[in-house]
């Protein structure tokens, strides 16, 4: 099922393109990979995606099973982020305030829905504890799973690994790919060749020279796929 689709969309701020003439599709289970140089327009079509800001001309058309709003999203990591004084458990609870209608408070089912996610994250033992006092990849992990109180189907995460060691990053990406196989589509913007290389069945790259969208094994075979595994130290057989 075909979850959003973009045709002949250009993005960009106050006028001024940033990509044109962009073509692109998710379907229901893809992982898709958004990958690029600074400044090619990864940030700008997150936003557009989010709803943050509009496209320049064209449309980027939902599917009638998912909101615009009921994208789980998971952004950059921040100071602020890092400093929440609150619990684990508010933390994820407030990832449902998109679609929150009650004046005062949680329902009983957000309340036993964030519990049962917070388990299938791992975080269950520490449900209460500050999320101050966590390590950099169990705040992540806080954060992925309020991002997942607002969806069941799509996840938006941008450079989710960011300053996290090499454990905490492969524990994050295990879990990703975990949620995948579980049936929640993946679309992560990332600067590291290792989830584009192993588990993205689809790339979206940006360059300011324009972008490519298709399958893993068609971008390795361009001259930026090439480019991006030549940097990263890879040789792809």
């Amino acid at each position: 099922m075909e979850l959003i689709k973009g045709d002949d969309i250009t993005i960009g701020y106050e006028g001024e393109p940033v990509v044109s003439h962009l073509a692109f599709s998710v379907m229901s289970g893809d992982y898709l990979c958004i990958v690029g140089e600074n400044g090619s327009g990864k940030s700008t079509f997150v936003k557009t995606v989010l709803g943050l800001i509009p496209p320049l001309s064209g449309e980027i058309c939902f599917s009638p099973s998912l909101r615009q709003d009921s994208i789980g999203y998971l952004p950059q990591k921040s100071q602020i982020q890092r400093d929440f004084p609150s619990s684990v458990m508010e933390i994820v609870l407030s990832g449902c305030l998109n679609r929150h209608r009650r004046l005062f408070g949680y329902s009983r089912e957000e309340k036993a829905k964030a519990m049962s996610i917070i388990g299938r994250i791992g975080l269950d033992k520490i449900a209460s504890s500050s999320f101050q006092e966590l390590s950099g990849g169990q705040q992540q992990r806080t954060l992925l799973a309020r991002a997942m109180m607002a969806t069941e189907q799509l996840l938006l995460l941008d450079e989710p690994v960011t300053g996290l060691d090499p454990q905490a990053t492969a524990e994050l990406y295990s879990m990703i790919r975990k949620l995948r196989d579980e049936g929640i589509t993946i679309m992560m913007v990332t600067h590291d060749i290792h989830p584009a290389l192993n588990d993205a069945n689809k790339i979206l790259h940006f360059s300011h020279d324009g972008y490519f969208f298709g399958t893993r094994d068609a971008y390795f075979e361009t001259e930026a796929g090439k480019k991006f595994l030549k940097e990263a130290g890879h040789d792809h057989q």
